[in-house]
């Protein structure tokens, strides 16, 4: 299985409107960590998630988490890859 490419060494912490948000798996979106439509060019997809109402998010960056877009903290453990 093809490994995602870091995109960053910590979350983003955005506050976000109920709804429905894309979130890149592949770490080539420009516009982390939303998709983009970069992973055209990988073997991933987005993830889709929704939220029911506005809330405040830490959206996983190194995409080394264990699943789902949220931060589970293992930029914390990232070697040098």
């Amino acid at each position: 299985m093809d490994k995602p490419k870091i995109a960053g060494n910590k979350p983003i912490v955005v506050e976000l409107s109920a709804g429905q948000y894309a979130y890149c798996t592949c770490g080539e979106s420009k516009n982390q960590p939303f998709c983009d439509g970069a992973h055209r060019t990988t073997s991933f997809q987005p993830e889709m998630f929704t939220l029911a109402e506005e809330k405040t998010v830490a959206l996983c960056t190194c995409k080394r988490n264990a699943g789902g877009p949220y931060c589970d903290g293992a930029h914390t453990k990232l070697e040098s890859e």
